[in-house]
């Protein structure tokens, strides 16, 4: 699977289909690693473009929209206007010698600019899709399903003793004050939902339904009006 990051120009095919990691640098509780959301869009990228014929990987996007999370030492966030004018202008870029443009999507914060920026690509005539790291039935943030995905991905930088409960309430109740107070007034250690029976072996399988999934999706190439890839 050839790398954008280690080509060199005559080796770059023609029109390719060009796979972009978008992930952030945030808390995942005190057992996961601030690039979380990074590690796994890569992983999920790098699979996928292994699976597919043409695919180019490029490197990853790792700064996001983390306003929620940044409470907690770390945290770096650009925001949701400075990353919707990051997307326009790499998929502008791009897309001059790509046919088409697939961000990988790790962090849910991303998703307003995502959407912005897929609408605006789209209508100029640009080809670009996203598609999120979505578990539907995952807990929010630095539970079991992170915590699975990292042990699978990352091990060695999963610091599994110092995994902890979270706030378990479900994200449909809690979003309402996360959105006004952040995350740390909802969850003081930053965990929503709980790491309890994470393992390597759930987050293999986690990991291959998504790439499966994934690559379906871009067979089909059935894109909305946001650009989101439709599964």
């Amino acid at each position: 699977m050839p790398s954008l990051a280690g080509s060199v120009w005559p080796e770059i095919p023609t029109a390719p289909l060009l796979v972009v990691p978008l992930g952030s640098v945030e808390q995942h509780g005190p057992h996961l690693p601030l690039n979380t959301d990074t590690v796994v869009a890569a992983a999920l990228a790098e699979a996928a473009a292994d699976a597919l014929d043409g695919a180019l990987l490029a490197p990853a996007l790792t700064y996001g929209a983390s306003g929620e999370h940044e409470d907690f030492p770390g945290t770096i966030s650009i925001g949701t206007e400075a990353l919707t004018g990051l997307l326009v202008e790499y998929g502008r870029s791009a897309c001059r010698w790509a046919g088409r443009v697939l961000i990988v999507n790790g962090h849910g914060g991303n998703l307003d600019a995502l959407r912005a920026a897929g609408t605006v690509l789209r209508s100029e005539g640009r080809d670009v899709a996203w598609f999120p790291c979505a578990f539907p039935a995952g807990d929010a943030h630095a539970g079991r399903t992170e915590t699975s995905l990292m042990l699978h991905v990352e091990p060695k930088r999963v610091r599994g003793t110092r995994s902890i409960l979270g706030e378990t309430a479900g994200i449909a109740t809690l979003l309402p004050r996360l959105r006004a107070e952040g995350v740390r007034a909802v969850s003081p250690n930053g965990v929503l939902g709980s790491p309890a029976g994470a393992s390597a072996e759930e987050g293999a399988a986690l990991l291959a339904g998504l790439v499966h999934q994934l690559v379906g999706a871009v067979s089909g190439w059935r894109v909305d009006t946001f650009g989101r890839l439709v599964p």
